[in-house]
């Protein structure tokens, strides 16, 4: 039997055995020739866990955290040796729940008394335990009703609750750790040994699950504190509780029983009372210039276009602008580590031409603003000749709105700096979450497959290259913004489901994207789809990405 092994960073290893052998075996055979720890495997299109037995001729692919499978894959296990020790020093009927990210690691809520140092300490010290014994996390694909056997007999209410609510569920991966159980839609790691780095913090109401990150695995990341990012989640927790949806089966009950439409209708209150309040801040602050910025897919247009709604409410006449419009001339385009002409960088924005001419139209001055001819490559005048009244405020949209290099020529007394992402994302229950990042991947699928016929591969060969340009020029400086507007809708996934199902499932086999599309068709599986999405407003942000928007 001849294996051929790949790393992510193309190294290559031609192996020979007579019997089966694991992955697992394989890989450590060759362990210390690696840059990074590896999770998972890949042969043929398929992710695999590491104690997959190979008994034929293959290509294999080791996994690490920079692959998508494989840093959820660590996430998720290292969630999993948390809530273990968690069970053992505190009891296994002390309830615990995977909230977030914040701080560059997951924000878990533990309900007891309190958690105290020494109790923190005590978990710490049994995870690490549970990570030197190399204990075996055990998986098994199990049918419905072998699950809500063992379900049962273990009192495992909370995913039983998933499964009545989805009827069609008929698989699910069941682990087990040290007899602590389990039901998860991804693929965890085999063994404790590979969770041996983290960090455990107290913050708040609860603890901070800290791990290294994909782009430096062998660290743990610098503690940052977020204290605005901890309110928009707080807030958000407030936001459920009026809602009545804690987890995916809550959401799920109400697509069953037909309940939905007061739910839709209180979220896009509870979204409008939002915007509705920070239009007034700013009313009241007398502030000019507000700034809005974003990563891909938040929903920054029809968040603009409504926050302009709401300040001509309280009698003011905003004028909306895009930073696109101050696009470099293509030639002057600087280009990215690619080669490629690189437009999300502040070099391709006209930095001179933007702050010139706002500081014109605050001062009263009659201004030609450009607008960008994204055809020819060029900006075109004589279109948009423009003087603000007296105090008449400039709503601006753009990836780098909260950049201080953007505005550092304008005065800061006149800006008003908003930051806008699905901050939360609905879970599907208190131990598998759903990152914010797949739903703004799937909006941005549904989106971009009606309005520029893009199928779903090319969405998810473009993804790392958008978040990476989001590390660098959006995520940065969030901690500069003056409001926090959390655009996620508490129903997108199960309407998202409906226009990316059929999208993922083109993604075949034999390409790149297929390991990708099946991920996010496993848990999109834990989501009934929404039946009647004619009952969405047509001001709400989900239209900015299904369509029928009267504001995009």
């Amino acid at each position: 039997m001849r294996l051929i092994i790949h790393s992510m960073d193309h190294q290559e290893w031609v192996r020979e055995y007579d019997l089966p052998v694991t992955v697992e075996q394989v890989m450590m055979e060759i362990e210390d020739e690696l840059l990074y720890p590896v999770f998972l495997c890949r042969i043929n299109g398929i992710t695999h866990r590491l104690n997959l037995v190979v008994d034929d001729d293959c290509e294999i692919e080791l996994l690490d955290v920079r692959d998508r499978a494989a840093y959820i894959s660590y996430q998720t296990s290292i969630s999993f040796l948390y809530i273990a020790a968690v069970h053992q020093v505190l009891g296994k009927n002390v309830r615990v729940t995977v909230d977030n990210t914040l701080s560059k690691g997951l924000y878990t809520s533990i309900r007891t008394s309190g958690i105290d140092q020494d109790t923190l300490n005590a978990i710490d010290q049994r995870m690490r335990e549970l990570a030197e014994q190399d204990l075996p996390l055990i998986g098994r694909k199990m049918t419905r009703e072998e699950l809500i056997e063992i379900l049962t007999e273990y009192k495992r209410y909370d995913h039983l609750k998933i499964l009545e609510s989805v009827p069609d569920l008929d698989f699910a991966n069941l682990y087990s750790l040290d007899n602590e159980i389990a039901v998860f839609y991804t693929d965890l790691v085999c063994s404790t040994r590979y969770l041996n780095l983290f960090e455990l913090r107290r913050y708040k109401n609860g603890v901070i699950l800290r791990y290294p990150r994909s782009s430096s695995p062998h660290h743990i990341p610098e503690f940052v504190e977020e204290p605005k990012m901890y309110e928009v989640f707080a807030e958000e927790t407030r936001w459920d509780k009026l809602l009545g949806i804690t987890f995916a089966y809550d959401l799920n009950r109400h697509f069953l029983k037909n309940s939905y439409l007061d739910l839709i209708l209180l979220s896009e209150a509870l979204h409008e009372k939002k915007i509705a309040m920070i239009a007034e801040e700013i009313h009241q602050q007398k502030k000019r210039l507000i700034l809005i910025a974003g990563p891909s897919s938040s929903g920054k247009t029809t968040f603009a276009r409504r926050l302009c709604i709401q300040l001509r409410v309280t009698g003011l006449k905003p004028l909306y602008l895009g930073t696109d419009d101050y696009f470099k001339e293509r030639d002057e385009t600087p280009l990215g580590p690619d080669g490629e002409k690189d437009f999300e960088s502040l070099g391709a924005v006209d930095i001179e031409l933007f702050t010139r001419q706002m500081n014109d139209l605050l001062e009263g001055k009659k201004v030609d603003l450009p607008e960008f001819d994204f055809i020819h490559g060029t900006k075109v005048y004589g279109k948009r000749l423009t003087t603000l009244e007296s105090g008449q405020p400039i709503v601006i949209e753009g990836i780098h709105g909260l950049n201080p290099k953007l505005t550092e020529a304008i005065p800061d007394e006149e800006k008003y700096r908003i930051f806008i992402s699905p901050l939360t994302q609905l879970n599907i229950d208190g131990y598998n979450r759903i990152s914010t990042t797949d739903a703004r991947m799937l909006r941005r699928m549904v989106r971009d497959n009606r309005t520029r016929g893009n199928n779903a591969a090319m969405t998810i060969r473009s993804w790392p290259k958008v978040r990476a340009g989001e590390d660098v020029n959006i995520n940065p400086y969030n901690s500069e913004a003056d409001a926090f507007f959390n655009s996620h809708c508490i129903y997108e996934l199960a309407v998202l489901k409906k226009y990316a199902k059929p999208l993922l499932m083109e993604i075949t086999q034999d390409m790149p994207e297929y390991p990708e599309a099946q991920r996010m068709l496993e848990f999109l599986e834990f989501f009934v789809e929404m039946p009647d999405d004619t009952l969405i407003p047509n001001n709400s942000i989900m239209r900015e990405f299904i369509g029928g928007s009267v504001l995009v």
